[in-house]
Protein backbone atom coordinates (compact mmCIF):
# COMPACT_ATOMS: atom_id res chain seq x y z
CA UNK A 1 0.00 0.00 0.00
CA UNK A 2 1.44 3.55 -0.85
CA UNK A 3 1.05 6.25 1.51
CA UNK A 4 1.34 8.92 -1.12
CA UNK A 5 -2.47 8.63 -2.48
CA UNK A 6 -2.40 12.56 -2.38
CA UNK A 7 0.40 13.29 -4.50
CA UNK A 8 -1.83 14.66 -7.31
CA UNK A 9 -4.04 17.12 -5.02
CA UNK A 10 -1.07 18.27 -3.33
CA UNK A 11 0.96 19.72 -5.83
CA UNK A 12 -2.47 20.86 -7.70
CA UNK A 13 -2.54 23.06 -4.50
CA UNK A 14 0.76 23.84 -4.36
CA UNK A 15 0.72 25.44 -8.00
CA UNK A 16 -2.96 27.04 -7.32
CA UNK A 17 -1.24 28.66 -4.15
CA UNK A 18 1.62 29.85 -6.34
CA UNK A 19 -0.03 31.06 -8.38
CA UNK A 20 -2.60 33.01 -6.43
CA UNK A 21 0.86 34.49 -5.14
CA UNK A 22 2.10 35.72 -7.98
CA UNK A 23 -1.15 37.12 -8.89
CA UNK A 24 -1.83 39.27 -5.72
CA UNK A 25 2.21 40.45 -6.00
CA UNK A 26 1.23 41.44 -9.45
CA UNK A 27 -1.74 43.39 -8.99
CA UNK A 28 -0.23 46.97 -7.56
CA UNK A 29 1.54 47.00 -10.83
CA UNK A 30 -1.49 47.33 -13.16
CA UNK A 31 -3.74 49.15 -10.57
CA UNK A 32 -2.79 52.48 -9.17
CA UNK A 33 -5.06 52.98 -6.30
CA UNK A 34 -3.28 55.54 -4.56
CA UNK A 35 -3.44 59.12 -4.88
CA UNK A 36 -1.49 60.94 -7.93
CA UNK A 37 -1.00 64.15 -6.04
CA UNK A 38 0.53 63.09 -3.00
CA UNK A 39 4.05 62.72 -1.91
CA UNK A 40 4.02 59.63 -1.32
CA UNK A 41 1.08 57.91 -3.12
CA UNK A 42 0.79 54.85 -0.58
CA UNK A 43 1.25 56.79 2.81
CA UNK A 44 1.24 54.57 6.04
CA UNK A 45 -1.35 54.55 8.43
CA UNK A 46 1.19 56.08 10.78
CA UNK A 47 0.77 59.29 8.92
CA UNK A 48 -2.95 59.13 8.21
CA UNK A 49 -3.58 58.66 11.99
CA UNK A 50 -1.77 61.53 12.57
CA UNK A 51 -3.24 63.94 10.33
CA UNK A 52 -6.66 62.97 11.60
CA UNK A 53 -5.99 63.48 15.50
CA UNK A 54 -4.42 66.80 14.41
CA UNK A 55 -7.55 67.66 12.70
CA UNK A 56 -10.34 66.31 15.28
CA UNK A 57 -7.97 67.69 18.15
CA UNK A 58 -5.42 70.39 17.85
CA UNK A 59 -4.22 70.33 21.22
CA UNK A 60 -3.35 67.02 21.25
CA UNK A 61 0.22 66.28 22.75
CA UNK A 62 1.37 63.03 22.47
CA UNK A 63 2.28 61.19 26.18
CA UNK A 64 4.88 58.53 25.27
CA UNK A 65 8.12 59.23 22.94
CA UNK A 66 10.31 57.15 21.23
CA UNK A 67 13.25 55.33 22.87
CA UNK A 68 15.13 56.34 19.85
CA UNK A 69 15.24 59.66 18.02
CA UNK A 70 14.61 59.62 14.56
CA UNK A 71 16.43 57.09 12.39
CA UNK A 72 17.50 57.07 8.68
CA UNK A 73 15.30 55.57 6.37
CA UNK A 74 17.76 52.86 5.85
CA UNK A 75 17.87 51.65 9.38
CA UNK A 76 13.88 51.54 9.62
CA UNK A 77 14.02 49.72 6.63
CA UNK A 78 16.73 47.38 8.34
CA UNK A 79 14.93 46.82 11.15
CA UNK A 80 11.42 46.42 9.30
CA UNK A 81 13.40 43.56 7.06
CA UNK A 82 14.88 42.07 10.31
CA UNK A 83 11.58 42.02 11.87
CA UNK A 84 9.83 40.48 8.80
CA UNK A 85 12.63 37.44 8.92
CA UNK A 86 12.43 37.05 12.39
CA UNK A 87 8.65 36.64 12.15
CA UNK A 88 8.70 34.46 8.85
CA UNK A 89 11.71 31.88 11.17
CA UNK A 90 9.35 31.70 13.81
CA UNK A 91 6.40 30.87 11.56
CA UNK A 92 8.40 28.32 9.35
CA UNK A 93 9.68 26.88 12.84
CA UNK A 94 6.40 26.24 13.99
CA UNK A 95 4.66 25.22 10.73
CA UNK A 96 7.83 22.48 10.62
CA UNK A 97 7.18 21.71 13.67
CA UNK A 98 3.46 20.92 14.27
CA UNK A 99 4.25 18.97 10.24
CA UNK A 100 7.21 17.07 11.77
CA UNK A 101 4.62 16.18 14.90
CA UNK A 102 1.98 14.73 13.09
CA UNK A 103 4.02 13.14 10.58
CA UNK A 104 5.64 11.30 14.00
CA UNK A 105 2.43 10.47 15.31
CA UNK A 106 1.51 9.19 11.80
CA UNK A 107 4.58 6.56 11.67
CA UNK A 108 3.63 5.42 15.39
CA UNK A 109 0.46 4.41 14.53
CA UNK A 110 1.66 2.86 11.54
CA UNK A 111 3.97 0.99 13.27
CA UNK A 112 1.35 -0.21 16.10
CA UNK A 113 -0.77 -1.20 13.69
CA UNK A 114 1.62 -3.45 12.04
CA UNK A 115 2.75 -4.82 15.36
CA UNK A 116 -0.90 -5.16 16.81
CA UNK A 117 -2.18 -7.08 13.13
CA UNK A 118 0.81 -9.53 13.08
CA UNK A 119 0.40 -9.56 17.29
CA UNK A 120 -3.24 -10.26 16.68
CA UNK A 121 -2.81 -13.67 14.37
CA UNK A 122 -2.29 -15.40 16.73
CA UNK A 123 0.13 -18.66 16.37
CA UNK A 124 -0.15 -20.53 13.14
CA UNK A 125 -0.92 -24.05 12.44
CA UNK A 126 2.17 -25.79 12.41
CA UNK A 127 3.74 -23.47 15.04
CA UNK A 128 5.53 -24.72 18.48
CA UNK A 129 3.76 -22.23 20.56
Amino acid sequence: MSSNKNKGGGIAATLALIILAAAIAAFPMFYNFGDPDAEEQFGGSDGAAEEIVAEQNPDYEPWASPLIGELPGEVESGLFAFQAALGAGVLGFAIGNYRGRSRAEERIARESGAAGTAASAGPHLGDDA
